[in-house]
């Protein structure tokens, strides 16, 4: 069961970590609609996620727990609702919530956020000029972190199913009308996997529409 956390226009609950215990495909889907809420320095940040990828672990070329459990992919192979942030290109963190039960790897990665609250914090965080284009605020995996300040120093291997949480995904009751699913993109290998799934018509996701 999601544990009620907050009310005020709408009811509000943390997804449990059970939410988490199945398969990527699955995650992917439910996480869409959802809040991702970070608290930093006391503000609240938050943006509806609008388009995720699924991670199939030690079965999965493209998975970053294709080659095994490592230092750096500990968190994948550990219980469920866990944050993995990793550092890419030398410049962006990119945000996954592992999935599958404890000591089974598998992530889904957020790909992008329509945002909700705390815009003009999130365009500072971006470098922006005040009021930008929404969509240049959390419309791919590398803004979205930039947008929330995610980083690995401080969010890697934190739980999104604690309610204490400075990182956390919440629903709102929120639910997308349709769900498109499209091969995964800006990847090598198992491009052609159906596992990019992303909510149809939102202006918010990143790359093709």
């Amino acid at each position: 069961m999601s544990r009620i956390v907050r009310s005020s226009r709408k009811v509000v609950s943390i997804i449990s970590r059970s939410s988490y215990e199945r398969t990527p495909d699955v995650v992917a889907r439910m996480l869409l609609g959802k809040l991702l809420v970070c608290e930093c320095s006391g503000e609240r940040l938050a943006g509806r996620i609008v388009e995720v990828e699924a991670y199939f672990g030690t079965e999965d070329p493209a998975a970053h727990a294709y080659v095994g459990r490592t230092e750096r992919n500990a968190v994948l192979f550990g219980p469920p609702g866990m944050a993995y942030v990793y550092f890419i290109y030398g410049m962006y963190y990119c945000l996954n919530v592992a999935c599958e039960p404890d000591g089974h790897a598998g992530c889904v990665l957020i790909r992008a956020l329509e945002p909700v609250e705390g815009l003009e914090t999130m365009a500072k965080f971006r470098k922006l000029p005040p009021h930008p284009k929404p969509q240049l605020l959390t419309s791919g995996p590398g803004r979205l972190c930039q947008a929330l300040n995610i980083t690995r120093a401080a969010h890697n291997g934190l739980d999104v199913t604690n309610k204490s949480s400075c990182l956390r995904i919440e629903d709102d009751g929120h639910r997308p009308e349709e769900i498109l699913v499209t091969p995964r993109i800006g990847i090598r290998h198992a491009a052609e996997l159906q596992a990019r799934f992303l909510i149809d018509g939102n202006k918010f996701v990143s790359g093709s529409r």
